[in-house]
């Protein structure tokens, strides 16, 4: 799966909150619909078996109920790409990576059997109860089933974020995500720096399969200088030309929004560019981070610059350069808060949205739940204005042909909802804070009806505003009128 993700350290954020977020984009000329569900304990399976690969694997006893976000259409897998559990830890995978020929050759990805996108949260999020141990947990099962595939895994709670890469077939690393800093990942793996003393030690920060160095060393991956620390991007990831057309501009335009003294981003002296291959890892931006920027950086489409492809000025050989991070080929969207100081049975919240993030909206839902609203969890094959996801596509495909048109609607739309989801959101956290915990989950329940009502409504004037804009510009429209 071609995705971006964005992770923000509790220090970073604007409340306190971690942050961890991913859009799940389907490959080339593929849509996916995706619908936002529950996994109850007595539906999650004791033996699972891949759709892809055919692996069997023995799951533990007494998982937690989880919230899931997986395809509607399950013949290829579940996929179920982002949720968080009852334990309020998050997970969202995979950010599919990069690798190079030495890694891929000393520790081949599988030709049969394994695990892979399609498995990660079902295998691991009903039996962690910490971000840490969703890593351990993981890495423990690539180590044993080996993988088909790279991938990049984000796991977040309340205190702590972690980003653990495959590489290879069997290995693995992980980082811990500064407190006060974001990570930006587009398709490529994309660690900078590791260190070995702390994953072999204290393990307060790093975390590695046990014979990292061993495979590194028997394989001549380290390319350090002498002097130089160990730079697992350069050992492990990949330099291709695709990437500065597909990934590197990705990670460029999200900096350069969220660090724009920092460094210098355009120019020919730029310390940074759309192809450099050296953009960090991870960065302290220069003021807090809002869900609402976390949204606007994963919709965006070099907004501002001549490579956004609705440009109206500069160098039209340059608009759509380079492959956005808000495509139409976006199937969902999942921002997941996990709130500090909030009590247990409301400190989760999952942002979701479905389609092109362009033209699409986020809205919030309490996690500590036992079903979703219908608007969010009915996705039928045919489309249909009863499903959020259909409409998104709707809404979505209609305004891109009438970009200059319909813009406003969408500004406005986002607007409004994300207004009216922050006013819900306090007035509900108020109420299920002093609520009896035997209540808890049917008001968080009673909160995301309200929000999946207002965000129906809201969806729906979009709908009829844009289909006006774009039936008044159809071509065989004709200024006489014989009324």
């Amino acid at each position: 799966m071609a995705c971006t993700t964005i992770l923000v350290g509790k220090d970073a954020s604007y409340n306190g909150a971690t942050f961890i977020a991913r859009n799940e984009d389907s490959p080339s000329g593929q849509f996916c619909e995706k619908k936002f569900v529950v996994v109850l304990p007595e539906d999650q399976p004791s033996k699972y078996k891949t759709i892809l690969s055919h692996q069997e694997i023995d799951l533990p006893e007494n998982p937690l109920r989880y919230t899931s976000t997986p395809n509607a259409n399950k013949k290829d897998g579940i996929w179920a790409a982002h949720g968080v559990n009852s334990a309020n830890v998050g997970m969202t995978a995979t950010e599919t990576i990069t690798s190079n020929e030495r890694v891929l050759g000393a520790d081949p990805l599988l030709k049969k059997g394994g695990i892979g996108e399609e498995d990660l949260n079902v295998i691991v999020l009903p039996y962690i109860k910490t971000a840490r141990e969703g890593v351990l947990r993981l890495g423990s099962l690539l180590e044993k089933y080996g993988t088909y595939e790279m991938n990049g895994i984000a796991f977040s709670d309340e205190n702590e974020i972690w980003w653990l890469e495959s590489i290879g077939g069997h290995h693995w690393m992980a980082k811990r995500v500064p407190d006060d800093s974001y990570v930006v990942m587009p398709n490529q793996l994309g660690i900078d720096s590791f260190d070995f003393d702390d994953a072999f030690g204290a393990k307060k920060n790093h975390l590695c399969s046990a014979d990292l160095k061993e495979f590194i060393a028997e394989n001549h991956l380290d390319l350090t200088l002498p002097g130089k620390k160990f730079n697992p991007r350069e050992a492990f990831g990949s330099h291709d030309d695709a990437d500065h057309v597909y990934n590197t501009p990705r990670a460029w335009y999200i900096e350069r929004f969220l660090n724009p003294k920092t460094a210098k981003w355009d120019g020919d002296d730029a310390d940074y560019t759309p192809s450099s291959d050296d953009i960090p890892w991870s960065m302290v931006p220069e003021r807090k981070i809002t869900v609402e920027d976390i949204k606007y950086l994963l919709s965006s489409h070099y907004n501002g610059t001549k490579y956004d492809p609705y440009g109206s000025y500069g160098e039209k050989n340059m608009r759509g350069a380079f492959r956005s991070i808000g495509i139409n080929r976006n199937d969902s969207l999942a921002i997941i808060e996990i709130r500090k100081g909030m009590p247990e049975k409301c400190k989760a919240i999952q942002w979701m949205a479905f389609a092109s993030n362009a033209f699409n909206v986020v809205s919030p839902f309490y996690t500590n739940i036992e079903k979703t609203p219908r608007y969010l969890s009915y996705v039928p094959r045919s489309v249909s204005t009863e499903s959020f996801y259909w409409c998104a596509r709707l809404i979505a495909a209609l305004s891109d042909a009438g970009y200059a048109k319909c813009l406003n609607h969408i500004e406005h739309y986002q607007l409004a909802v994300g207004s009216k989801s922050h006013e819900i959101l306090k007035k509900y956290d108020k109420i299920i804070a002093a609520a009896a915990e035997s209540e808890a989950i049917s008001l968080c329940e009673k909160a995301n009806a309200e929000v999946a009502q207002m965000l129906k409504e809201e969806t729906q004037k979009t709908l009829d505003k844009v289909l006006y804009e774009i039936s008044c510009l159809m071509k065989n429209s004709y200024a006489r009128s014989d009324a």
